[in-house]
């Protein structure tokens, strides 16, 4: 009796270790063929990581941190506010050449006035040159009367005389008007010629000016796209450099990407704008899609510090890998963040 409890005992126990056998045998198998499907059908790798672009926040002036209105991980818009410098030197340094350019104009309104007065100077002297002109016609013509009238014994030769230092005195009134009209159109030219350096200061008290007003508005440091900020390293008090970088921004508006690392034997069939599927490791039960954008010129290895050299006589073929960047398309992709890690499958063929 107790033999055939044990026998039967027996037959179960085979029944149950062949049917968890065929399971996995059966399992082995489909998880064989898939593979095998998978390998012949695709090329993959799990040498991937998404990427996008961070930029650093730098200061372009030196100075003081006053705020920090931005924490770690924020997501900013283009435009916010992160960071604000103490401003006060620059604020001063504008005002003064705020002051220097308005002294500049000032200058150049009475120097237009200086011009205006000189004009209307020579425009005088002009004038004196005609009447002192018409003056010495008159005396021209009274002399060569009294000289005709002298040869006849008509006039004494003290009249002619007298006649003779009234002509030379209208010569000498002539040309002092003359002289004098020439000094005053000088003065107008040499007031010109201020007002033309004076001009050419001006727009270097316009340019320093602007400088000082691009100085004052660098203490405010923004976002210059929405964004995600990273890690926040700086306090108020603080004191930065111009080109300090002040933090680390990451661009929302670019898009994301992946970068995989292919084997260059993996690379025949791939072209831009082929589609791919990713699977991340912090996400395993989502497929994320993607189109191939470009595939590197180089290898990665070139594009080390120390570049590999197989001229040296220690050569050692390794397969290389060549950089594949995929561009993600469709939805979620705010789940992923840079860093990630990935695995990617390109279809063979075309």
């Amino acid at each position: 009796m107790a033999t055939q409890k044990q026998s039967s005992a027996d037959r179960i126990i085979t029944r149950i270790t062949t049917a968890v056998a065929s399971v996995l045998v059966i399992a082995l198998l489909i998880w064989g063929g898939r593979t095998l499907i998978s390998y012949y059908r695709f090329e993959e790798t799990n040498d991937a990581q998404v990427d996008a672009y961070i930029s650093p926040i730098t200061s372009k002036v030196n100075g003081y941190i006053e705020q920090v209105r931005f924490e770690e991980n924020q997501r900013v818009n283009q435009g916010d506010t992160l960071v604000i410098v103490d401003n006060s030197e620059y604020a001063a340094q504008q005002e003064e050449a705020i002051a220097s350019l308005m002294n500049a104009r000032a200058q150049i309104a009475v120097l237009r006035s200086q011009v205006q007065t000189a004009n209307s100077g020579a425009a005088v002297e002009k004038s004196h040159i005609s009447a002192a002109k018409a003056k010495l016609l008159k005396q021209e013509q009274e002399f060569n009367r009294y000289e005709k009238l002298y040869q006849v014994e008509s006039a004494t030769k003290q009249q002619l005389e007298a006649v003779q230092s009234a002509l030379a005195v209208a010569k000498a009134d002539y040309l002092a008007a003359t002289d004098t009209y020439a000094a005053s159109l000088s003065k107008v030219n040499d007031i010109h010629v201020q007002l033309a350096v004076l001009e050419t200061e001006i727009k270097r008290r316009e340019a320093v000016l602007q400088q000082r007003t691009l100085n004052t508005g660098y203490t405010v440091i923004k976002a210059p796209y929405d964004g995600k900020m990273g890690r926040r390293t700086i306090q108020p008090g603080q004191l930065v450099q111009s080109g300090q970088t002040l933090a680390f921004i990451i661009d929302r508006n670019s898009g994301k990407w992946v970068v995989a690392n292919f084997k260059e034997t993996q690379i025949q069939h791939m072209k831009v704008g082929k589609e791919a599927s990713i699977a991340v490791d912090a996400y395993p039960d989502r497929v994320f899609h993607g189109r191939i954008e470009s595939l590197s010129g180089a290898t990665g290895s070139r594009y080390s510090l120390l570049p590999p050299d197989n001229s040296t006589g220690n050569f050692v073929k390794i397969a290389q890998r060549i950089p594949v960047r995929i561009h993600l398309e469709g939805k979620d992709l705010e789940l992923l963040d840079a860093g990630m890690n990935a695995t990617v499958s390109v279809r063979k063929g075309e």
